[in-house]
């Protein structure tokens, strides 16, 4: 049911990041790991089952910062997953 994660790719050193607990922005992404498409290589995260939270907050200059952290998923979430398996989905 769940993608493994190649651990020869970005998306694998990305994961390793985010599970160490570390928080990292779409820019800090970009250049650490040479990934063009943040959100499309923490949609791969999401898909091999781990729960990756996008955080919103506002930087000291006012723009707004988004930033990746991984934790645990709520109640909701994985009751919502129990009704998708349920379905067939």
């Amino acid at each position: 049911m769940f993608k493994k994660i190649n651990p020869e790719t970005k998306t694998h050193r990305l994961f390793e990041a985010l599970s160490k607990g570390e928080k990292l922005t779409p820019a800090q992404i970009q250049k650490r790991f040479n990934i063009k498409n943040v959100s499309a290589e923490v949609s791969r995260v999401r898909q091999g089952g781990y729960a990756v939270y996008a955080n919103t907050h506002y930087s000291n200059n006012g723009k707004t910062v988004t930033r990746y952290e991984m934790g645990m998923p709520s109640r909701s979430i994985v009751a919502a997953g129990y009704r998708a398996l349920a379905l067939g989905l």
